[in-house]
């Protein structure tokens, strides 16, 4: 059977938006069947609101009641989809091991989703946890196990919704492999999407599906322009062949996808603004931001073999806009979902005034030392993120240390007051000559400035005040050796006005927050006591 996607009013040829649908589009024709189709993705822990009541998994449901009932009224045959990540970034969730999102979207009523690559942020055994406590597939169809090249999860599923036949695949970034923990990923290698996917499709088309979905955790970079990342939706789109799937559903690059023209991001999209979905070969390609901010809503006419997208829209879920006004009328929170959330929100709240350990000394992170001189808290966060990423040394800006710990007991809220921002911690290896020249760059920063570096296992070679050398662990820097440095996103990025190095192909995002590994380190080394701190990375 020969699947086409036709694009109404030759969307992204001479225009820039998506409208909706007229009233005459809306009706069902008697020779059609409808789909609507809802996606969130990258979850990340967010089943409660934040600070300012936005999103949240309660107001979800009863947008999703509304937009069921909608469909419904309409004919629609309706299937929810998320595209992965469900785990990590909010400690009342890190901390119970995402049970109350998992269970939340089984709640929810989500038909399948796309396996993420913060899913291997714990043992497998989490994973497999998770997937008992969902009550719907965890979706990849490029993860096999190496030694015996079968599939490691499920890679597809077939759903049936009012008589149309709904055929969802699984995909995850390639990155996964060198962002992951590598004790949870040990026999498990993750294969080129477009390769498991036409493999997988064999077996999917000797089905006859109505509709195939890819639902994906692998990022839309516009005009396939990757860069330092694995390679994405559209160009798992453009190395299909035309009419191979209909619709990817995304996540992964957190964004919402939203075009202004052909292969052009609409980078002035914000809540409530029409959005135009990507297309690519025939294949429409949807993401819906992050954090459940949006609920992103396709609807499909299906008739014959033709699959056409009839209207998009990105629901923003309690959502305010920059006068802190809602976008949109607010959405009344779902009170069996609320009820259903609040155990896990208080004992996530507990769980944070647990101890981690005990440091026999204030540990300095005050605003007006750790701009200024190295301090001892500096010291343990670089070395904390080093070891983790087994790396040379490591090096932080002063303005990512926000807050000093006192002497006593330290618990996980003493290391968020520390590292709000959750930056991920990345690595790079560098050449000696290229590790020079950057040690070089960072520590003439002037005090005074969030720029300010601390930095770890780093000793400087001074001849008439002139930085010549370092020493790496006590021993001169080569200048053909490797050396491998730990930083954080933001200082990669180039935040402070550090040299940009997330742009580098050597560079690796591991995906892992500062407060994890913060916290992970002060349990294993707890007491914390007699931390060396240098007095100067300067020659002068």
């Amino acid at each position: 059977m020969v699947r086409l996607l036709t694009l109404t009013s030759l969307l992204l040829v001479g225009a820039c938006t998506f409208s909706s649908p007229s009233p005459e589009q809306s009706v069902s024709q008697p020779d059609s069947r409808y789909l609507t189709v809802l996606h969130t993705n990258d979850h990340h822990g967010r089943f409660w609101t934040n600070d300012k009541g936005e999103y949240g998994m309660a107001a979800r449901a009863t947008l999703l009641r509304t937009l069921r009932e909608q469909a419904a009224q309409r004919g629609d045959a309706l299937v929810l989809l998320s595209g992965g990540d469900i785990n990590t970034g909010i400690p009342e969730s890190d901390l119970q091991q995402a049970e109350p999102d998992f269970k939340g979207m089984s709640l929810l009523g989500y038909d399948a989703m796309a396996i993420g690559n913060h899913e291997f942020d714990n043992p497998l055994a989490v994973l497999d946890k998770q997937q008992k406590w969902a009550n719907f597939p965890l979706l990849s169809a490029n993860i096999k196990h190496k030694s015996s090249h079968e599939y490691a999860y499920t890679p597809y599923v077939l759903v049936e919704k009012n008589n149309i036949n709904i055929a969802v695949l699984g995909l995850t970034t390639t990155d996964t492999a060198k962002i992951a923990n590598p004790e949870f990923i040990g026999d498990l290698e993750f294969i080129n999407p477009t390769d498991a996917t036409t493999g997988v499709l064999k077996e999917i088309n000797s089905k006859n599906p109505d509709v195939i979905i890819a639902v994906t955790h692998m990022g839309h970079y516009a005009d396939a322009k990757f860069g330092v990342n694995a390679p994405g939706d559209v160009t798992l789109a453009r190395q299909l062949p035309l009419g191979a799937i209909d619709m990817i559903i995304g996540g992964h690059s957190q964004e919402p996808v939203c075009m202004s023209a052909s292969n052009v991001n609409d980078a002035s999209y914000h809540p409530g603004k029409t959005c135009t979905p990507d297309n690519q070969n025939g294949i429409w390609i949807m993401q819906a931001h992050e954090w459940g901010k949006y609920v992103g809503e396709a609807r499909f006419e299906i008739k014959g073999d033709d699959v056409i997208l009839q209207s998009y829209t990105l629901h923003p879920v309690n959502l305010r806009d920059k006068s802190g006004q809602w976008v949109g009328d607010y959405i009344e929170p779902d009170q069996k979902m609320v009820d259903f959330l609040s155990p896990y929100q208080a004992k996530g709240q507990k769980q944070l005034s647990v101890t981690l350990g005990v440091t026999k000394e204030r540990l300095e992170g005050d605003r007006n030392k750790v701009r200024f001189m190295q301090t001892n808290l500096g010291q343990l966060i670089t070395t904390a993120q080093s070891q983790h990423v087994n790396a040379d040394f490591g090096i932080i800006s002063g303005g990512g240390i926000r807050d000093s710990i006192p002497a006593g007991d330290i618990n996980y809220k003493d290391i968020l007051r520390v590292h709000p921002f959750k930056n991920r911690i990345g690595y790079i290896d560098f050449s000696g000559t290229e590790a020079l020249a950057f040690i070089s760059k960072i520590t003439r920063f002037p005090v005074d400035s969030g720029a300010y570096t601390h930095i770890n296992n780093v000793t400087p070679v001074c001849d008439n005040a002139q930085l010549v050398n370092v020493l790496i662990n006590g021993q001169p820097l080569q200048a053909d050796q490797t050396y491998r440095m730990s930083i954080n996103s933001y200082n990669a990025a180039g935040g402070d006005g550090y040299p940009r190095l997330n742009n580098d192909p050597r560079f690796v995002d591991t995906g892992d927050t500062d407060a994890e590994i913060l916290s992970a380190y002060v349990r294993k080394n707890s007491p914390i006591q007699g931390i060396k701190t240098p007095q100067s990375l300067t020659c002068q």
